[in-house]
């Protein structure tokens, strides 16, 4: 076994696999509904049903390089994806639920989809422009990117809180990656965890209770796959952290929105080593 997809329930603060295979899939996200995930694997995009079966795979036009930066639109309308078959780098698009065309929304590049605004309207994104990690967002419709970080360290994972009010990301700007927030017009910025650890992105919950975040060793500068790591659940504020359970995983483990709409659990990818 390779990757185990798998549900953390909050209610029972227990795991349960979903599904297992020799082949390395990552970063999943629940539909609009709940009932199935949306995967990577090998540059391609699938939806693993959550009452049993196998993934099938999404149609995604010309994206045949998909990296593990995809999601679902709050509409359940809409997925975005990150690829870079076009240009060589990563580039955002949107295509249907269903699958199909996609269309471009990125003419900056490389930029790494993180979040989706609750309102629909926007995306966040890291973009890497002259070698500098930072935060952007744009319109869903494409046109120019507003720019929210300005090179202080490396800045990463931006993700919503659910009323729209902050957009939650790491940064390296004090040395080891922790989590900030910042206001979507780039008004005011905080810093939400100071902690051993190397802490990645940050996943609001649906409800406004809770943030997740995965954190590496405190010596772990990026976020490398097949290491031991831990999930960590805390307030909104960054108060009252707790470790949920420890695993073997990293990259692909929850790079992008992972929670159920309920707000009751999350998906996650659990490694084996190769």
């Amino acid at each position: 076994m390779r990757s185990s997809v798998e549900i953390y329930s909050l209610e029972t603060n227990e795991s349960r696999v979903v599904w297992q295979t020799e082949r390395l899939f990552e970063a999943p996200n629940f539909t609009a509904g709940g009932q199935s995930l949306i995967l990577n694997a090998d540059g391609l995009l699938y939806r693993l049903p959550l009452d049993g079966g196998e993934p099938v795979e999404i149609d995604t036009g010309l994206a045949r390089t998909c990296n593990n930066d995809h999601g679902v639109s709050p509409d359940g309308a809409t997925i975005v994806i990150s690829d870079k078959t076009e240009y060589g780098a990563s580039t955002i698009y949107t295509l249907p639920i269903g699958g199909g065309t996609p269309r471009q929304v990125t003419a900056n590049i490389p930029s790494y989809w993180h979040g989706w605004s609750p309102d629909g309207k926007r995306l966040a994104y890291c973009g890497i422009r002259n070698d500098v990690f930072d935060i952007y967002t744009i319109g869903v419709g494409g046109g120019e990117e507003t720019r929210l970080t300005f090179g202080e360290g490396r800045n990463d994972g931006p993700d919503y809180s659910p009323d729209g009010e902050w957009i939650y990301f790491n940064s390296s700007r004090t040395g080891r990656m922790q989590i900030w927030r910042v206001r979507p017009d780039a008004s005011a910025v905080e810093r939400i965890t100071d902690s051993e650890y190397g802490d990645w992105f940050p996943h609001p919950s649906p409800d406004g209770r809770n943030l997740l975040v995965i954190s590496y060793e405190g010596d772990v500068f990026d976020h490398p796959r097949d290491l031991n790591v831990r999930l960590r659940l805390m307030d909104m504020d960054g108060s009252n952290a707790r470790v949920l359970f420890p695993l073997f995983g990293g990259q692909g483990t929850i790079n992008v929105p992972n929670w159920a709409p309920d707000a009751k659990s999350f998906a996650c990818v659990r490694y084996a080593p190769v």
